[in-house]
């Protein structure tokens, strides 16, 4: 059984959502787009201080990068990928959201 078998929604769907986590990698690897940053944007101005805005801005970029690759690769090839294709990306997802709070936690701070 294939990923296009199992899906259900209208295709054009993924490529707007393809579209949306592209614009907004491509807006904070830039290193602007800090309110997309959840926390970060309603923060204090103390707590704003003890972390570097761009480290903070390019890293989640990164991170919403690879999960906006991996929505292109099971639209692109959904006739290709098998069904468990997207419980591996489900894991890919979890996981990458792990890094980027650990790495914003981390390496991120002044």
């Amino acid at each position: 059984m294939k990923l296009a078998d199992v899906s259900s929604g209208a295709d054009w769907i993924i490529w707007v959502v393809f579209a949306i986590f592209l614009v907004i990698s491509i807006m904070l690897l830039s290193g602007h787009g800090s309110w997309f940053i959840s926390g970060y944007n309603t923060a204090s101005k103390e707590e704003k201080a003890k972390y570097d805005k761009k480290k903070l801005c390019r890293t989640t970029g990164f991170g919403m990068a690879v999960i906006a690759v991996l929505i292109f690769v099971m639209g692109l090839f959904e006739d290709v990928l098998p069904a468990g294709f997207a419980y591996i990306s489900l894991g890919i997802v979890v996981v990458d959201c792990l890094v980027i709070v650990i790495v914003n936690h981390t390496i991120c701070k002044k």
